[in-house]
């Protein structure tokens, strides 16, 4: 078996790529993302490239599934197990009001409703001594109780777990006893910190996702066996690494961002290889735009993630590289907001019935209309030719939607309303890299925008030059580049332990050994899902000056207590601007990560050059700039022709399957070593014709 395949499941499209180890070469394709069924998708592409699955030694796979069963609540019938007297802290929460000036403000309802929130006789002390053993006949009672109710799934949450598990242990066994049709999830097994309300959200949505999840996993194992697959199917995780399907279809709450983080991956990957450590990772797709940050090669994680907006949002507690995502997207539709102001998204075509453009139903204008009507896109180039685009509905959606409404007519004026759609959705996209960059304390101007997806290179300098961001690289098949990070990804797990010390009163050796702990039982099961004994371990640290709540991530080599207090100082500094020095820092928990390295391609193979003999050609069309308030004559290269070293001034568009990348007339571009696009972005702003 000599081939490694990945696959990244979007909103919009399906993005597969398959790297042949004997050639060492990889092919590309991408396909509409098909609901309800995403495996259809998947089948799809797998017939455009033709490879034998009996032939793939292994299946790396990203899926948008689990946040999009979330935010659709679209999930299974839950019911909640707690400690006696706790039956309302999921919906209590932390008590606090996120939006202080709202008089309207809500929080969104919890997964599980009241009625589906049980309490159970238990009680284990904070310091982990059992006070009050669960019962096997209560729970038998209580199982009764549920069965009556007709759920799918079981949440355990229990107050202390996170100290001692042993009762929510014992607890999940008796249901499964009880209840074994039933998908039973247990809080200790997911997060082993204090946070009561984030422990509850943490496996509501667990046991909220888990069926959906477990027989999407088992369905897409059945179908590629059908077709002859023999290999290891590994699922992305939101670690950053790839995981079991055993451990992701138990906690599938570690896939809900799969989907993107391989485009991260792929980012620091790249960065390392060009000698670019800091980067702005971009991707923008066809129902949203995604960014995070890599820094010193690399990407941020945060410990809570927030599905919807960050305080009315549900927090699952499990670590996920730090992406801050917009509903902008290609398929993101512009419409006439309140007082008539045009406004972009964050409503999606999606992919069905998708873009105008698209010709398969959709009739509201969207961003990919917008680029088409303004000669950013070719309508028979797309996904290199495999899909051809409509120009005129696109211009006619355009006209009886929009322009007619807000005074715009004639071909100009739909070409200057096409104009302020992408502005618009420039500065919304703008706006989220400003919160991975100067929300933490760094200054976007000195990183690097590294863009892929089907989107990002369209939009690249237009957020660059709206950042002020000099350079703009544009990796290698750029729309699918979230399945070739996956291709490059390793294997990775996370634990924690709660551990509250001021660090002057912290013993070197009581952090060595809670590290041994964690790193003991990571590596148990890293051994038992992959059969590897080459484990590499990051230990890290969460510190906060004490009285604080909020907390700052500091990797720690070792047990070095002073070089902890050093690093954290240095990062608080940095992300605030200033230390509080008369006030002790103190630890809340430690954090460690397991990985180890999968097969995977050389990135100096995953670029194709397909240059003709001879010179570059180069054809001409004519583009809508802003910049000149009007349609220029722009050079078109189609880029697998464009060797390395090869370099060219704007106007001009670089075409290639999957992604079109835009350069203003003032821009320049160079083709580098590994076959990116480096584009240096002139920084005299664009006007909005508006």
């Amino acid at each position: 078996m000599s081939h490694y395949l990945a696959v990244d499941t979007g909103g919009t499209f399906t993005d597969l790529a398959v790297f042949d180890t004997k050639r060492r070469a990889v092919q590309y394709t991408k396909s509409l993302t098909t609901y309800p069924n995403p495996i259809e998708g998947i089948s799809d592409c797998l017939e455009k490239v033709g490879t034998d699955l009996a032939d793939v030694a292994l299946f790396k796979h990203g899926t948008t599934l689990v946040i999009n069963t979330l935010i659709e609540r679209r999930g299974a019938r839950v019911a909640l197990v707690t400690t006696k007297g706790l039956r309302d802290s999921l919906e209590l929460g932390r008590g606090n009001r996120t939006e202080t000036y709202n008089l309207f403000f809500r929080r969104n309802p919890p997964l599980v409703p009241r009625n589906l929130r049980f309490e159970l006789e238990e009680r284990i002390d904070g310091q982990g001594n059992v006070l009050t053993p669960p019962s096997r006949e209560e729970t038998r009672t209580l199982a009764d109780r549920i069965a009556a109710q007709d759920v799918d799934a079981v949440a355990i949450c229990f107050l202390n777990s996170y100290r001692e598990p042993a009762h929510e242990l014992q607890v999940q066994g008796w249901l499964r006893e009880f209840l074994p049709r039933h998908f039973i999830t247990a809080s200790a097994e997911l997060s082993r910190e204090w946070y009561e309300h984030e422990r509850a959200s943490t496996v509501a949505a667990n046991a909220y996702v888990g069926p959906r999840i477990g027989g999407y996993v088992a369905a897409l194992r059945e179908g590629m066996q059908k077709r002859g697959f023999g290999g290891n199917v590994w699922l992305m995780g939101s670690n950053g690494g790839v995981l079991s399907t055993g451990f992701a279809a138990s906690a599938p709450v570690t896939l809900v961002e799969s989907g993107p983080v391989g485009g991260c991956i792929g980012a620091a990957k790249y960065g390392e290889a060009l000698g670019l450590n800091n980067l702005i990772a971009f991707d923008m797709g066809g129902t949203t735009a995604k960014c995070a940050l890599v820094r010193n090669g690399r990407f941020n994680l945060t410990s809570t993630y927030y599905v919807g907006d960050r305080g009315k949002g549900l927090p699952i507690r499990t670590p996920v590289i730090d992406i801050v995502e917009v509903g902008t997207g290609g398929g993101s539709i512009a419409h006439r907001g309140p007082q008539s102001m045009l406004k972009v998204g964050p409503r999606s075509a999606g992919a069905a019935p998708g873009p105008v453009c698209y010709a398969k139903g959709g009739h509201e204008p969207t961003v990919t209309d917008a680029n088409l009507v303004m000669g950013r896109l070719a309508p028979d180039a797309f996904q290199g030719g495999e899909m051809s685009l409509d120009v005129e509905a696109a211009v006619s959606a355009f006209q009886s939607k929009l322009g007619d409404q807000l005074g715009y007519s004639g071909p100009e004026g739909v070409s200057r309303l096409a104009a302020g759609v992408l502005r618009i959705a420039t500065l919304q996209m703008s706006e989220a890299i400003k919160r991975v960059s100067v929300e933490c304390g760094q200054d976007a101007r000195d990183y690097v925008l590294f863009a892929f997806g089907g989107g990002g290179p369209l939009h690249s300098v237009d957020l660059a030059r709206e950042l002020s961001i000099p350079l703009v690289v544009i990796p290698p098949e750029a729309g699918n580049f979230s399945a070739i990070g996956m291709l490059l990804a390793d294997v990775k797990r996370d634990d924690s332990r709660i551990f509250t010390r001021r660090l002057n009163d912290t013993d070197e050796g009581e952090i060595e050994a809670v590290f041994g702990e964690i790193e003991a039982g990571l590596a148990q099961t890293v051994r038992q899902d992959f059969g590897t004994v080459d484990i590499r371990f990051e230990r890290y640290a969460e510190l906060r000056f004490e009285g604080q709540f909020h907390t700052v991530r500091v990797p720690v080599d070792g047990a070095d207590i002073a070089q902890m207090k050093r690093r954290f100082l240095d990062i608080y500094k940095e992300t605030y601007g200033h230390v509080i020095e008369q006030v002790e820092p103190e630890t809340v928990s430690l954090h460690s990560v397991a990985s180890t390295s999968t097969p995977k391609p050389d990135i100096r193979d995953l670029f194709v050059l397909d240059r003709p003999e001879g010179e570059v050609k180069q054809r001409r069309r004519e583009v809508y700039f802003s910049s000149v308030g009007g349609k220029v004559e722009a050079s078109v290269f189609t880029r697998s022709h464009l060797p390395p070293g090869f370099a060219a001034d704007g106007p001009a568009i670089i075409e290639e399957y999957g992604s079109t990348t835009v350069l203003a007339p003032e821009d320049s571009f160079e083709i580098g070593e590994l076959g990116e696009i480096r584009i240096r972005v002139s920084q005299q702003r664009e006007g909005a014709e508006t």
